[in-house]
């Protein structure tokens, strides 16, 4: 079983310092809000998109899969009260020229195997396609976990 361990501090009231391995990330916690650092639940969100990103890079040489550039677009939606994410949805968009069953061959992948996309598929309405860069999303298909 894997462990993981970050350290949070608190740097003054305007914004706090996470800290693993040798990196460090400046987090949003002043009331207020700060343009220059991740709030929790952006970061949150930035957890999804590297999860899914590192899949994408871990399952690519699985399956002989050519792909010159790969963005992803996640966006949630809050409710106030309680505080709660009722819903995420994510867009990848790649660049490739395997085919169609090969990208979604891919995207099951990707939806089978990511640690943060499982949780957080498992509470909370997961949403997503993953698609040619250059043809627009055929709809949001709907998280299923393995």
């Amino acid at each position: 079983m894997l462990t993981y361990r970050v350290d949070a501090n608190r740097i003054d009231a305007h914004g706090s310092l996470a800290l693993t391995k040798q990196a460090k990330i400046t987090l949003d916690t002043d009331p207020a809000g700060r343009e220059d650092a991740f709030n929790p639940t952006e970061m949150l969100l930035a957890s999804l998109a590297a999860c899914m990103l590192k899949s994408i890079e871990r399952t690519a040489p699985i399956l002989d899969f050519q792909l010159s550039a790969v963005d992803v677009i996640v966006t949630a939606e809050r409710q106030d009260s309680p505080p709660i994410l009722t819903r995420i949805v994510y867009d990848i968009a790649i660049e490739t020229a395997e085919t169609d069953h090969r990208i979604d061959l891919l995207h099951t992948n990707v939806r089978k195997y990511g640690t943060i996309s499982n949780t957080l598929g498992a509470a909370t309405n997961l949403l997503g396609t993953m698609h040619r860069r250059s043809i627009s999303p055929s709809g949001l298909e709907p998280w299923s976990a393995p």
